[in-house]
């Protein structure tokens, strides 16, 4: 073959970022010592959602799923001997991403660094929190100002940074098919660019830095060739979209430019060795096509789907990168898929449908009021309920869950306590305090002043990241920002899509669903004659509730609109609740069963506070079941504080979970067991 120069490989990430700044950093520095080429910082909860450590939804929260980040010293300690000039970090941050670039950018500064030179990402893509994320705070209104005003400060400040990183990940991880999460995602990015264009904030000549900043995250699952070709999909509708309706001539600056975290939640935790080679496949995915190649990527770990991974499981999915990039000989050709009839076939499909779809939503008024409508939200419910329903008729095979489920037993789980990292609980009250040591020590006075001043700019319609750099550098503190924020902008509860969903699975006669509804309609009848015939038009009533920041809301939708398809009536308010305020739901609904939903790691702080509740609320005969990605010593713990069932992925018959919340009921209601097959 004729010598060509070999391609340099793409940026290579770990998504990384625990308990407290310090320990971040300590974990930071070990994988660019490691040979990780750039940075992937994962927030805590609190910090996502604009709450400070010692706000009461904060509870259980800080420090679990990311570093909490509450002011500027924090983010110094962050990056404290990482020279940010060097660095290329992307930051998944949404709702507070204008908060936290501008913390970044003064630690830039105090290092010395040329703020023009700086280099990296902020996710800030907020239309797919409404729909799956759930970590929003804003309407959708204000929530694209602080997009467009972000858009405009970095192209005309910090020219090498990518604003916005437009993501379908989650939308994937919500249900959304290749069509729906192409079509969305790109319907986003128009709603973006019209918002900037009409703001009068970037001269004509210009419109194409714009475009040439905007990036996009996607996920790749199992399907690899659909997933291929979803890729080379996405490049040539937004060449197209930027050419035709954006008028930009340089194909430069429409070079389609996306990163990629391979799918998470798609990770078993049943066999989860499985996991590694459905890593490396879903890998394959965004690197095999040069023409539609990612431009940076990282990888979960093997062991996601049992609680947080240690630093030596981020480290063997940094290597899975390494022999791809480094021993194969995959960067030394062209694109090997160009000329593919069969690639070609399916890609041209894939457009075809994509353009259709994102027609319909513009003639809907564009994402924003997709988003408003519960239009985008109801779609993905739909579409993820019926994937399920495939699942669990086994139509969709997963190695371990649905099929070959006999198995040795495995020495990487042997001991599940240390098989995954822990968050030491006593961290909370560490960061609390040096919360309240910060804000005693600060200048009190200059942090009201650009406090009042943010609020000014936000009730005005000048760029909003002025006044935002100034509150960094005066010591205003996460959960400050958001709340001025906030009472200028307001707060949102996006829908939930699930009273809208159809039904997706049959309960025709014979079926699991319909010896579910059965038992479902017995017991209803049982407890409705037991308590004297009253209550309820004689249904079962279910609460459905997300106590905490937890936003992963796919889980509790699923089983919301499976236990409506058996017949219950289902009480879902959303996502963000206190444990007061689902205790009160329980009560005022006069519920037989609340099911909570965790996937963060809170589990251990908020259930029991559930619990003690539901007591002092003299409603203690209610049962509790809880789901969600959940230890085993921390199951076994829930229970024998009084939960009566808990159930993990490895639980994914969701007709056969619901038909054990009616067992839970009937013994929680002393009624003998039903012996009605589910």
């Amino acid at each position: 073959m004729t010598e060509r120069q070999k391609d340099r490989p793409w940026l290579m990430r770990t998504y990384a970022g625990h308990s407290t700044a310090e320990a971040s950093n300590e974990l930071y520095r070990r994988n660019l010592a490691k040979g990780q080429t750039g940075l992937s910082v994962a927030f805590d909860l609190p910090t996502q959602t604009g709450y400070d450590p010692d706000h009461i939804l904060a509870r259980g929260e800080v420090g679990r799923v990311g570093v909490p980040v509450s002011h500027l010293g924090d983010m110094r300690r962050l990056f404290q001997d990482i020279p940010l000039e060097q660095m290329n970090t992307s930051m998944t941050i949404n709702a507070s991403a204008m908060w936290l670039l501008a913390l970044y950018q003064v630690v830039a500064e105090e290092q010395g660094a040329d703020i023009t030179k700086l280099a990296g990402t902020t996710q800030n893509d907020i239309v797919k929190e409404y729909l799956s994320r759930g970590t929003h705070v804003f309407p959708p209104g204000p929530s694209l100002r602080l997009t467009t005003d972000m858009i405009t400060y970095t192209v005309n400040h910090i020219p090498k940074w990518n604003p916005i990183n437009i993501c379908s990940y989650h939308l994937q991880e919500a249900g959304a098919t290749p069509v729906q999460e192409i079509s969305y995602a790109m319907s986003t990015a128009i709603a973006v660019l019209d918002a900037v264009f009409a703001s009068g904030q970037v001269p004509e000549d210009r419109k194409g830095d714009v475009v040439a900043r905007i990036s996009f995250f996607v996920n790749a699952g199992v399907r690899f060739v659909e997933e291929m070709c979803k890729m080379r999909a996405f490049s040539r509708i937004w060449d197209q979209i930027t050419h035709e309706r954006y008028g930009i001539e340089n194909p430069k600056q429409r070079r389609f430019r996306y990163g990629v975290q391979v799918n998470s939640l798609g990770l078993t935790e049943a066999q989860p060795e499985n996991n590694v080679q459905r890593i490396v496949l879903e890998m394959l995915a965004v690197t095999l096509s040069k023409d539609a190649r990612a431009r940076a990527v990282q990888l979960p770990a093997w062991n996601e789907a049992l609680g947080l991974p240690r630093p030596w499981d981020q480290q063997w999915s940094l290597r899975i990168q390494q022999v791809l990039a480094h021993e194969s000989d995959l960067l030394e050709y062209e694109d090997i898929f160009a000329g593919s009839h069969v690639i070609e076939a399916k890609v041209d499909g894939l457009v075809e449908d994509c353009l259709a779809e994102i027609a319909r939503i513009q003639e809907m008024g564009g994402a924003m009021a997709a988003v408003e409508s519960g239009y985008l939200k109801s779609q993905l419910v739909s579409a993820h309920a019926e994937r399920r329903s495939r699942i669990e008729a086994g139509e969709e095979k997963i190695v371990g869950v649905n099929c070959f489920e006999s198995t040795e037993p495995n020495p990487l789980t042997a001991d599940l306590d240390t098989a995954i990292m822990t968050v030491d609980p006593a961290n909370e009250a560490r960061v609390v305090q040096a919360l309240h040591d910060w804000r005693d020590n600060r200048d009190e006075t200059r942090a009201q002043e650009a406090l009042s001043a943010l609020k000014k700019s936000a009730a005005g319609d000048t760029n909003l990241f002025a006044a935002t750099l100034e509150c960094a550098r005066a010591g205003v503190t996460t959960g400050e920002w958001a709340w001025a924020l906030r009472d200028v902008f307001g707060e949102f509860r996006a829908p939930t899509g699930v009273s809208s969903a159809p039904v997706a699975v049959a309960a025709e006669e014979g079926t699991p669903l319909a010896a579910v509804r059965e038992k479902v309609a017995r017991t209803a009848a049982e407890v409705t004659s037991a308590a004297g015939g009253a209550g309820g038009g004689g249904k079962l009533r279910l609460l459905v509730g997300k106590p905490g920041l937890d936003g992963h809301s796919n889980g509790a939708e699923q089983i919301a609109v499976r236990a409506r398809d058996a017949g219950f009536e289902v009480v879902y308010q959303g996502i963000r609740l206190t444990p007061e305020q689902i205790v009160s739901a329980a009560v005022a609904e006069d519920v037989h069963c609340v099911g909570l939903s965790i996937l963060s790691g809170s589990h251990a702080e908020l259930v029991p506070d559930v619990l003690a509740r539901l007591r002092e609320a003299g409603a203690s005969d209610i049962p509790v079941i809880v789901g969600g990605i959940i230890p085993s010593a921390d199951a076994t713990a829930l229970r024998e504080a009084g939960v009566a069932a808990v159930f993990t992925p490895k639980d994914f018959g969701i007709t056969e979970i619901i038909g054990r919340i009616v067992d839970e009921i009937r013994k929680a209601n002393k009624l003998d067991p039903l012996e009605v097959p589910a």
